[in-house]
């Protein structure tokens, strides 16, 4: 990580992380909390042990919240204190309707990007540029920008990159990605929009409980879907 001059205007400066670094962060996170528990890194992490991650690195997590207010295409939000730990709160629709599972999971993982990669932010920064009585609203994100959101919004961006790292951990990725080219006699990749990559995004859904959409945003962005023709290695 280091540091940049945040064009956005929220900080003086901010973070900038190579995506192998939040791979890797994240992965530690989950491996850590999975082996303190079960002595093991048991994949995919369920929804249960995903709230009891976020809850203890925050001062509190609202499955229930009702963030209307925040506009109707707001799924999540974090909010940030001086003096303790931040809070997550959840649109209740998510929590309250089972068939919003694999939405609810991509919420609470970026919410939780979130709290590991910015709430050191706001305590070091917010409370000397806006004075407060200790409490500032933080990122409201809405379902466009969960899963993927542009670099140029490097808030969103790293929460959403972090969502996809916690979910599908990128060593259990490139296995299972890994395996799969092999069979299909592929190099690196799969054309998108092909019958195999079809495959592979189902194949990684099912392995990690997530969406196809959210699958197959991981698998792109670790260049495991190509736009193009891939070359098939001569035997």
């Amino acid at each position: 990580m280091i540091w940049v001059t945040d064009k956005t205007g929220r900080f003086p400066q901010r973070p900038h992380y190579k995506p192998e670094e939040l791979d890797y962060e994240c992965q530690e996170i989950v491996s850590r909390f999975l082996k303190h528990k079960f002595g093991t890194v048991k994949l995919p992490i369920s929804t249960d042990d995903l709230t009891v991650l976020i809850e203890q690195d925050t001062s509190g997590l609202d499955l229930y919240a009702d963030l209307s207010e925040d506009g109707e295409d707001i799924e999540g939000a974090t909010d940030f204190f001086k003096n303790k730990e931040p809070v997550v709160l959840i649109k209740k629709e998510l929590s309250g309707q089972p068939w919003r599972e694999h939405r609810l999971r991509t919420t609470l993982s970026h919410e939780y990007g979130h709290v590991k990669l910015h709430a050191f932010l706001w305590k070091t920064y917010r409370p000397k540029l806006i004075p407060s009585p200790g409490w500032e609203k933080g990122p409201r994100c809405k379902r466009s920008t969960i899963l993927a959101s542009p670099q140029k919004d490097w808030l969103e961006w790293q929460a959403s990159y972090a969502s996809g790292a916690l979910l599908i951990p990128i060593t259990y990725l490139r296995q299972i990605a890994g395996d799969f080219l092999k069979e299909q006699g592929y190099y690196r990749s799969v054309m998108t929009g092909s019958s195999e990559a079809d495959i592979l995004i189902q194949r990684i859904a099912d392995s990690f409980d997530v969406s196809r959409d959210a699958a197959k945003v991981r698998l792109s962005q670790q260049g495991y879907l190509s736009q193009e023709h891939p070359t098939i290695p001569l035997f």
